[in-house]
């Protein structure tokens, strides 16, 4: 399969997936130590995918696969 049509579909799981969670959350853990103790903080960051954006890859990969010019 060429290059441009794995972007192509890659785009178009990326902007699907985006409308439909609408985002993505991740956990970032801080960790320190003084002395013998020990600290960890696990802190949740939530981050927002704009609708615009998820259709924009979904167009742009649709416009990749119908194309016939190599971008790589």
């Amino acid at each position: 399969m060429e290059l441009n049509k794995l972007i192509a579909i890659g785009l178009i799981v990326a902007g699907t997936l985006g409308l439909a969670y609408g985002g993505f959350t991740y956990t970032k853990t801080h960790h320190t130590e003084v002395g013998p103790l020990s600290l960890s903080i696990d802190e949740n960051k939530s981050v927002n995918v704009p609708i615009w954006v998820s259709i924009g890859g979904i167009v742009i990969g649709c416009a990749l696969l119908l194309s016939n010019k190599k971008i790589l």
